[in-house]
């Protein structure tokens, strides 16, 4: 089962739900990057559960220990181990499980694959394993942010059928989506999300939405023309998240109802860069990032777990009924921009090394 993501800047993550504890390893960050487990902590704050009725009950400090890669305040170039010990496991919640298959979730699929699952909480397939990569991924951040000066933002754009209105890539403020119960920054419609968040979890139901990023001070020149596309590697980074279902770059699927003359983005130089009037092409073109804000969207299904009675079938082959147990999110997507943001990160920081190893002075 591999748990590897990325080339020269690679992530490893490990643990299960309900086992003692979950963590990666991060390989490749360069030495002598300021961090302490306060900057780690900060990430894992916004990504942990129990932050309030729109999320999972189920409380967890989620307090990260750096084991190793760091001295004196610094990082050593070694390998940095994570580790968030679990504490609020309900294992019990899960005896039903053993033997029925839940609607939605990958019991079914992990039987038939590998003949055996953890089923406390879904094991691997839980999304309790992006723990470590919001940890590496914070790591990626502030590597990114000292090198190039790269920021990420995510937000909630829509929940059900309540989308947030346009926002202006360069106005929208971490503060503004923090504040709302939702993650979304337009106060009208994080209200409407949260009553609709909050119906679906009274009627013991769950509700799906959507996530959207713009990373800022994109260096030009990452990703590569043909597999190693940076489009490529997003759309692969973001549909390894736990309930992503879709993912768009740019004007996405609305691009299929516009022209060429249109869509394509006009270039200009300012004397100093260049740059276009529009990003239809949300910050890539040919797989290859123009130095413009990058721009995606990913489409997250409503929670898989619900306490309504569904039809299913058991590892015996018996038909039947089954209500859920454990304490789950009503809707992922409130808690994802965090992980969005950071298996962002953790994509571009690995190919801005590979730039700085590939590149040639003449």
């Amino acid at each position: 089962m591999a748990s590897t993501f990325g080339k020269l800047f690679s992530v490893t993550t490990w643990g299960e739900s309900h086992g003692p504890a979950v963590g990666a390893v991060l390989d490749g960050c360069p030495a002598g990057l300021p961090l302490c487990e306060e900057d780690i902590q900060k990430f894992l704050d916004r990504r942990r559960p129990g932050q309030g009725k729109t999320t999972t009950a189920r409380d967890e400090k989620d307090k990260v220990r750096i084991l190793s890669g760091v001295f004196e305040g610094k990082t050593t170039g070694t390998p940095i181990s994570f580790v968030v010990f679990n504490e609020d496991q309900h294992s019990n919640d899960y005896a039903d499980i053993a033997k029925w298959y839940r609607p939605g979730h990958a019991d079914l699929c992990y039987d038939q694959k590998y003949g055996f699952r953890d089923y406390r909480g879904g094991g691997r397939s839980s999304a309790r394993e992006t723990i470590g990569r919001v940890a590496a991924g914070a790591v990626a951040q502030l590597l990114l942010k000292q090198l190039a000066g790269t920021e990420f933002i995510a937000w909630v754009d829509s929940i059900g059928e309540i989308e947030c209105p346009a926002v202006e890539a360069d106005k929208i403020s971490r503060e503004a989506i923090e504040a709302s119960p939702v993650r979304c920054p337009d106060t009208a419609a994080s209200a409407q999300m949260e009553a609709a968040v909050l119906a679906a979890k009274s009627a013991g139901d769950s509700i799906g939405g959507t996530v959207r990023l713009v990373v800022k001070n994109v260096p030009a020149t990452l990703g590569e023309p043909v597999f190693d596309r940076l489009d490529a590697l997003l759309a692969q980074a973001m549909l390894s998240i736990p309930a992503c279902k879709g993912f768009e770059v740019g004007s996405g699927f609305a691009g299929t109802r516009m022209h060429g003359s249109k869509h394509n983005d006009e270039i200009f130089f300012d004397g100093k860069a260049y740059h276009t009037r529009t990003n239809n092409a949300g910050g890539i073109v040919g797989g290859i990032s123009n130095g413009e804000n990058i721009l995606c969207r990913m489409a997250f299904k409503p929670t898989a777990t619900i306490s309504q009675r569904q039809k299913t079938a058991s590892r015996d082959g018996e038909n039947g009924e089954l209500a859920a147990k454990g304490r789950h999110d009503p809707c992922v997507a409130v808690r994802a921009p965090v992980i969005v943001e950071s298996m962002a990160a953790l994509v571009l920081a690995d190919l801005y090394l590979q730039q700085l190893r590939n590149k040639i002075i003449l």
